[in-house]
């Protein structure tokens, strides 16, 4: 029994009617790390492992919701949204509070989620779930809703009911992904355009660390205040600049003995990496992985030393396959201070490589590294649990 089926099965076993289906992937993203929230350009793509919704309607106003992967649940009313200690209801209530808010007349649902995307490995599982329940109520309701509004929504449930100030990325990527393609978003304007990524001799692997170290989410906060100050110093002799989107190379270069030296070399990287997006997708469409993969090393090299938002687990695992002539490219990917490393690697050289890495890493470090080999796939849709097609 795969997945959908699964999650369709319990939900028919404890509400005993026929639910809506909603596949919900998750994301990696292969350049344009930390970008989103200086209004720059990202480039994710929407991932093959996903979580699966299954929905009914209720005649009430309450919400009945399974976690089955956790073997939890949780009952809310509409009408009295409340956070949970349980955090993860609190993705969901906050989706549908923005729906409340938006002043779209809902009724309560039954619902049961489940999948395979790794929690806290950096492929998104909280906008997996925040845009998959808004795509399913948008279409179990029949709102009408557009795609765009729908991830705004999701969005903003994250940052107002959960209380994380995510970026726009995320959200975005799991309703616009694409099958054999990467999505260049700009996050100022939030237009958008598709790369072919359709490379089928190469793999997107992600080494996770299985480390979180807790200075993530106080540096993440830090690091945006950082390019605030640096953005409020260039502001006042070029007005028109309100982010780092606005900020030239050149520009940056003649804050260079003005600034901080932190706060220059935080505003450096970000502009730098705008620029390392615009070439990739460039690369992508004269099919040139290796200038690609050039670019993800520069990209970690900024990281590390830079925004200094890496650590030496992630370091290493990037050192490890740097001169390996089967991995195109390879950095840490996400908000840092652990999680994966994102590589791109040849087919017919996967498991050489990955035990070779897991087995340097476990002697290093004693840690039992987890390997997760990804493909792009589509954005979220509605499904069929016997075929996984689009209903």
């Amino acid at each position: 029994m795969n997945l959908a089926e699964s999650v369709e099965s319990t939900f028919r076993k404890k509400f005993k009617e026929q639910p809506l289906l909603v596949r919900s992937p998750g994301r990696v993203n292969l350049l344009g790390e930390h970008t989103d929230y200086n209004k720059g350009y990202v480039l994710p793509a929407a991932i093959d492992k996903s979580i699966y919704f299954a929905i009914a309607q209720r005649d009430d106003r309450r919400c009945m919701v399974l976690a089955m992967d956790m073997n939890d649940e949780y009952e809310f009313s509409i009408d009295n949204l409340q956070k949970s200690n349980k955090e993860w209801p609190n993705y969901l209530m906050g989706v549908v509070d923005q729906f409340l808010k938006a002043r779209y007349d809902l009724k309560g649902f039954n619902c049961v989620f489940g999948g395979d995307i790794p929690i806290g490995a950096g492929m998104s599982s909280s906008a997996a779930l925040e845009a998959g329940l808004a795509f399913a109520l948008n279409s179990l309701f029949e709102l009408r809703i557009d795609n765009l509004s729908l991830v705004k929504f999701a969005q903003k449930a994250e940052n107002e009911f959960v209380g994380v100030q995510c970026g726009i990325m995320d959200q975005y990527i799991n309703i616009f992904g694409k099958q054999n393609n990467v999505l260049r978003i700009d996050c100022r304007s939030l237009e958008s355009k598709y790369y072919p990524f359709a490379f089928h001799s190469v793999s997107l692997v992600l080494f996770d660390s299985c480390v979180s170290h807790s200075l993530a989410s106080s540096e993440y906060n830090r690091r945006r205040e950082e390019c605030s100050e640096g953005v409020a110093m260039i502001n006042k002799n070029f007005p028109e600049v309100n982010s780092l989107r606005d900020v030239s190379a050149d520009m940056i270069q003649k804050y260079k003995d003005k600034m901080n030296a932190t706060i220059y070399r935080r505003c450096k990287y970000v502009v730098e990496e705008n620029d390392r997006v615009l070439q990739a997708c460039g690369d992508l469409e004269k099919g040139d992985l290796k200038s690609f993969g050039t670019l993800m090393a520069k990209t970690h090299e900024g990281l590390s030393l830079d925004y200094e938002v890496s650590c030496k687990e992630l370091d290493y695992l990037v050192e490890l396959v740097k001169d390996n002539p089967n991995v195109y490219g390879s950095r840490m990917m996400g908000g840092g201070f652990g999680g994966c490393t994102i590589n791109l690697m040849e087919n017919n050289h996967l498991e050489e490589i990955s035990t070779i890495v897991a087995e340097k890493y476990k002697k290093k470090f004693q840690i039992d590294l987890k390997t997760y080999i990804t493909s792009i796939g589509s954005g979220t849709t509605i499904i069929t649990s016997k075929n996984h097609a689009p209903a």
